[in-house]
């Protein structure tokens, strides 16, 4: 994979970091977050730079960009603790809908290219951690339609989503994938905040009518959708982990070199340089990891694309405990605190660890594949 950016991409990912950094200063986060409600300015913003329609082919409104694109965009996503749900519905719920024919592809894409539409995968179950395979939310035949019944949970986004893309059971045993928008009689949303200041959502559906239309892809397909949704989905949060290291390095830097103690700058005692030394390279580490995340995507053998994407997540979210803890203890007593953005900055890397497959399941799958 080429390490260095296209024109392009030089160009969008300095273009995105000067949006970010005037529409995602910490107080416009932190209003944000207590509203509890997606920005339709800012998402519009970022569907106008074309960060929404990234990967999305060009015939349903995108731009038509390689997967290697995901690294800059998300990068700068990550530095300015963007919690727009980016990756669930522009990221994992194009890439589902990309997967599953070109009639969903029409009904689907430019909406979400364009940011009138948010969709959000909907694949987890309550005692189920994180198997994606459905077993509680079933689906069968009414007609010429569906009736869903069942629950998800930590629906990422879901409140906000105009259609929710749910994994369930047909009778047969096999997975089905279908379209539920969010205005559909017989469903209980409950949204609740995240540690990071995003929402999650519990999806709870009774005797749901869905026409025949709701349905995506089933069998092996509707299998082969999900698992292409979770791997771009990776991808893209071991991206913004890098690019929040990367802030947050820079913070703690920047704060001991101003921070002063018998007289001198706490970055000259030599003791602390040590930690910013660990801190660098364990952000180099993740940053590469990044790399291999992207480029996993384009890898053919499914086997080795699963082991480089969990060992991707694994190691990421190693160097976040490790970054993330020794900015709050550089930070003193004030890094505990809510004045600083630095504790911003160590929410939203616990939480990368435990979306989408925290350690111990990376490790149960680089297991199975040893």
């Amino acid at each position: 994979m080429d390490f260095l950016y296209t024109e392009e991409q030089r160009m969008l990912a300095d273009s995105l970091r000067r949006l970010v950094d005037q529409a995602w200063t910490r107080p416009q986060r932190r209003a944000r977050e207590a509203a509890g409600r997606l920005d339709e300015a800012a998402w519009g913003a970022l569907a106008e730079l074309g960060v929404l329609g990234l990967n999305i082919p060009q015939e349903a409104g995108g731009f038509g960009e390689v997967p290697a694109s995901l690294l800059p965009v998300h990068l700068e996503l990550g530095r300015g603790l963007v919690a727009e749900p980016v990756i669930p519905s522009a990221v994992m719920g194009a890439a589902l809908i990309g997967a599953c024919g070109e009639a969903a592809r029409d009904r689907w894409l430019p909406g979400i290219a364009s940011g009138e539409r948010v969709v959000s995968v909907a694949y987890q179950e309550p005692g189920r951690r994180y198997q994606a395979d459905p077993q509680g939310c079933r689906a069968m035949r009414a007609g010429s339609g569906w009736r869903l019944d069942g629950a998800k949970h930590l629906v990422w986004h879901g409140a906000a989503a105009h259609a929710w893309l749910v994994s369930a059971r047909a009778d047969d045993g096999a997975t089905l994938l279908l379209a539920v928008p969010a205005d559909v009689t017989g469903v209980r949303v409950t949204d609740t905040p995240t540690l990071d200041g995003a929402r999650c959502a519990r999806l709870d559906f009774d005797a749901v009518s869905l026409g025949a239309d709701a349905l995506l892809a089933q069998g092996a397909a509707a299998d082969a959708a999900l698992a292409q949704a979770l791997q771009w989905g990776t991808a893209a949060l071991c991206a913004q982990a890098a690019g929040a290291m990367e802030r947050l390095l820079e913070i703690t830097v920047d704060y001991l070199k101003t921070r002063k103690q018998f007289g001198q700058p706490l970055a000259s005692f030599q003791a602390l340089q040590h930690r910013l030394a660990e801190m660098l390279v364990a952000r180099e580490l993740a940053l590469s990891m990044a790399y291999v995340a992207v480029a996993a995507l384009t890898e053919p053998d499914a086997a080795q694309r699963r082991r480089m994407l969990a060992s991707a997540k694994l190691e990421t979210a190693r160097a976040g405990r490790l970054v993330a803890q020794m900015a709050v203890q550089l930070h003193g007593g004030m890094g505990m605190t809510d004045e600083l953005e630095v504790g911003d900055y160590f929410k939203r890397l616990t939480v990368a660890d435990l979306l989408l497959g925290d350690s111990a399941e990376q490790l149960a799958v680089l297991e199975e594949l040893a």
